[in-house]
């Protein structure tokens, strides 16, 4: 059997780069989201240097993490509600429009961090993502992402200044 590919593995190297999800940046935190039936899930284990206060993690790395996680579930959403494959066209790539973050618990440095997401609506241009953050069973953070596609003119421009 293949090894699945994460959903940030279809992105085109053009718009590849985003500190969050970026497999061509080096520096950033390069998250692998990956479907689990009707959920996505992405792991992340933080450094120590992301650190808030000693031992726990920074509150922004956490909204990064859940804001990535969660454009990259509405990429997949939006090609499942189409009955596609995420390497067909056209490109369907996501932005946040709004992101929010409720900090349940201190989170935890020292382990893996789990993300989980559902797409709660996938309509017109908008997907909906609600997503939680783990440190191993518990759960540090809730995030209600909305995400709006990047339009097919500003991919194709994208595409065409990269090439």
């Amino acid at each position: 059997m293949a090894e699945q590919k994460a959903f940030q593995d279809y992105y085109p190297e053009e718009v590849a780069h985003c500190y969050g999800c970026g497999r061509l940046n080096p520096h950033g935190h390069q998250i692998k989201s990956y479907w689990e039936g009707d959920e996505a899930v992405a792991h992340f284990k933080p450094e120590p240097y992301h650190t808030a206060v000693p031992g726990y993690v920074y509150g922004g790395l956490i909204a990064s993490l859940i804001d990535c996680h969660s454009t990259g579930t509405a990429a997949a959403a939006a090609y499942r509600a189409e009955g596609r494959e995420m390497d067909t066209e056209p490109i369907l790539r996501f932005l946040t429009a709004s992101l929010k973050v409720d900090y349940l618990k201190p989170t935890p440095n020292g382990g893996t961090l789990t993300l989980r997401a559902r797409a709660t609506e996938v309509k017109g241009r908008k997907v909906v993502v609600e997503s939680s953050l783990y440190a191993g069973d518990l759960e540090c953070a809730r995030g209600y992402v909305v995400c709006v596609q990047v339009p097919e003119e500003f991919m194709l421009e994208l595409l065409r200044k990269a090439a």
